[in-house]
């Protein structure tokens, strides 16, 4: 075994390491084979197989892409002529062996607690088990964002590794994180087998790719299925990268009447780059399995018009890239070029909405729903990025009904509120009108991942989400202003959650796959909540649809919007609600709407008629006679030349 040391400075104190062989208990050997007793995961992956044979009427596709790749395997069809990770950093590191291995799994924690041995500890808080690379508990330190590579000159074969400090300073203790490098022997008898690991079945793409290379992904996809794929982008990065989105959908261009909107975004802390590579894989597998045939990706495609943005911050995700998995550190290119914390930097609407409660203005004055924009955020001296703003106009241009934004460094799952409402308070709960249908939003999707509530897992940090079912709000968690499911809340139709999809924020390129079987079900499962609840369309007696009327359910003090056409949907939780549609102009109307529970929303349409004013005003304004507002005196003074003013028009 072949091993190389990435040790964290801590507390100030710098460290002189040599390495000896004997404390640290490490595997002899790798299995990696799945363990017997193959749990639902694999069976759900061997029933996938059959799925797997492309129709020979696509089959015309696969073979141009194919031929494309210079005769390269079915399987890189999604393959470019790309370097592995393993290539580049060999060349950065100037043809280093060691740099071909990827990380053993400290980090990860694949390497139990139990292997992890220390000589003394302070107590068990402090032991060997917190020694993994990017464990946040030395909140105080100033050189725990830079890694040191310390690499044997050549490989070595070895069952043990011992660190062995050598100088520190006096008035402090020794602190260290480390992630090892090596490369895996063979070893049957292994006890510490890689149980949780199961090998993926799908011909995917797995690897990092640069900008070019997503974008070239986004391409292929397009081409081997462009009757169901459309690539746009949505505005530009502070470098001027372009912020390009794929849509699914079976009429790609066009919003469906009927036909909710739904979307995934990565990447908003461009360290943070699980979530870009998996919706990347997404956007492959959802194209491969719709054209094998696969039913319940049909109709999601059929019934869904989807939009993945696999990068918001394509600008912070270079800066991570370029000095790779192990050597980014926690926070390398998580804010903007221009130094935004993207996802926190969105308008503060929840104070709004709350001091106008405080005063008693709602619903008479302020709505409880889209919450207006400040004046002076959207100036041009705002300090917004340009990222930020290039996603509110997104937003606000496509009716979206349900969202995710994918990061990364925990397992769990975060809805609304993400600011508590209490002034000096960090951690309160702090729920929204729709609590108890986010949380069986943040539930369907942490309850589907291989991980997320899985009670023998290790927590990734400090706090262990799985009591929680790896489920929290958000403001219970951290308080933060200014978060894009707040604002998505408050400003639009669109209900966002926020999944942190792995204990790693940056995983090496080979533990891909094993992070693709770990979300696949949960990505396709909350795509799929997007239908439950009610939707329907708003007409007036002509059969025209209303744009902007109000939805509004008994009991929930949050009401929705409908789209352009007068279409319109509201995520519930099964029962049996009083809907009433309010709009300007027009009677209110009120029926009663039942959700069951069995995915598909129940269609709860309204037909609304004017109110006699309204009918007057557009009788007036049509033949260009408005009504005159007159003093009262001179409504005294003058009723019959009132009269013949109404009647006949006023002379000049």
């Amino acid at each position: 075994m072949m091993f190389a040391l990435f040790p964290k400075r801590w507390c100030n104190r710098s460290l002189t390491l040599s390495i000896l062989a004997v404390l640290l208990s490490l595997f002899h050997g790798h299995s990696f084979h799945a363990v017997q007793g193959e749990d639902y995961y694999r069976r759900v992956q061997l029933n996938r197989e059959h799925y797997h044979h492309i129709p020979e009427s696509d089959q015309h596709a696969l073979e141009r892409h194919q031929l494309q790749g210079n005769n390269r395997s079915g399987k890189s069809a999604f393959r470019k002529a790309h370097k592995t990770s393993a290539e580049r950093n060999t060349q950065a590191t100037g043809g280093s062996e060691t740099s071909e291995c990827p990380p053993m799994g400290l980090e990860t924690l694949k390497i139990d607690d139990v292997q992890l041995h220390a000589s003394t500890m302070k107590r068990y808080g402090l032991g060997p088990h917190r020694g993994r690379l990017n464990i946040q508990i030395f909140p105080g330190n100033t050189e725990k964002e830079i890694p040191v590579l310390n690499s044997f000159p050549k490989h070595m074969v070895a069952r043990y590794i011992r660190v062995n400090p050598q100088s520190w300073h006096d008035s402090g203790n020794i602190c260290m994180r480390v992630e090892i490098l090596g490369c895996p022997m063979p070893d049957p008898n292994n006890y510490y087998h890689r149980r949780n690991e199961i090998p993926t079945t799908d011909s995917l793409d797995f690897k990092h790719h640069n900008y070019k290379e997503m974008r070239q992904v986004m391409k292929v996809v397009n081409e081997l299925c462009p009757n169901i794929t459309r690539i746009y982008n949505i505005g530009k990065s502070y470098n001027g990268q372009k912020l390009y989105a794929i849509e699914i959908s079976d009429n790609p261009g066009e919003h469906e009447l009927g036909e909710p909107e739904f979307r995934y975004t990565a990447g908003s802390h461009g360290n943070e780059v699980l979530g870009r590579e998996l919706l990347l894989l997404l956007m492959q597998f959802m194209c491969q399995e719709y054209l094998s045939g696969n039913q319940r990706i049909q109709h999601l495609v059929n019934e869904t018009r989807i939009h993945l943005l696999p990068s918001v911050n394509p600008d912070g995700y270079d800066k991570a890239f370029e000095v790779g998995s192990e050597l980014g550190g926690w926070s390398l290119g998580r804010w903007s070029h221009d130094g935004f914390d993207i996802h926190h930097n969105f308008p503060d609407l929840n104070s709004i909405l709350w001091e106008a409660e405080i005063r008693n203005l709602v619903p008479r004055k302020v709505l409880n729903h889209h919450v207006p924009i400040p004046e002076w955020y959207q100036s041009k001296n705002g300090t917004v990025a340009m990222e930020t703003r290039a996603l509110i106009a997104w937003m606000e241009k496509i009716p979206f009904v349900l969202g995710g934004n994918l990061q990364g460094g925990e397992l769990v799952v975060t809805y609304p509120y993400d600011r508590t409402r209490s002034l000096g308070i960090t951690q309160e709960q702090t729920p929204t009108p729709d609590d108890h249908i986010f949380r069986w939003l943040a539930f369907s999707y942490a309850s589907t991942h291989r991980l997320m509530t899985d009670a023998r897992r290790r927590v990734c940090h400090t706090k262990d989400f799985a009591k929680e079912d790896s489920t929290i709000n958000g403001a219970a968690w951290h308080t933060a202003a200014g978060s894009m499911n707040d604002f998505s809340y408050l400003h639009t139709n669109c209900f966002e959650l926020s999944m942190y999809v792995g204990c790693d924020k940056f995983p090496h390129e080979t533990e891909l796959p094993e992070e693709w079987e770990n979300n696949r079900e949960s990505l396709l499962v909350f795509m799929e909540q997007v239908h439950r609840g009610i939707k329907g369309v708003v007409k007036d007696v002509k059969g025209r649809g209303v744009t902007n009327a109000i939805i509004s359910v008994e009991g929930i003090n949050h009401d929705i919007r409908t789209a352009a056409d007068g279409d319109y949907w509201r995520v519930l939780n099964p029962g049996e609600y009083k809907v009433t549609v309010r709009a300007d102009g027009y009677t209110p109307t009120s029926k009663m709407c039942e959700v069951g529970y069995e995915i598909g929303a129940t269609r709860c349409d309204f037909v609304i008629s004017r109110t006699n004013l309204s009918r007057i005003k557009e009788i007036m304004e049509r033949f260009g006679k408005h009504p005159i507002s007159l003093p009262v005196r001179q409504l005294k003074r003058r009723p019959q030349q009132r009269w013949l003013e109404h009647r006949f028009g006023r002379r000049e």
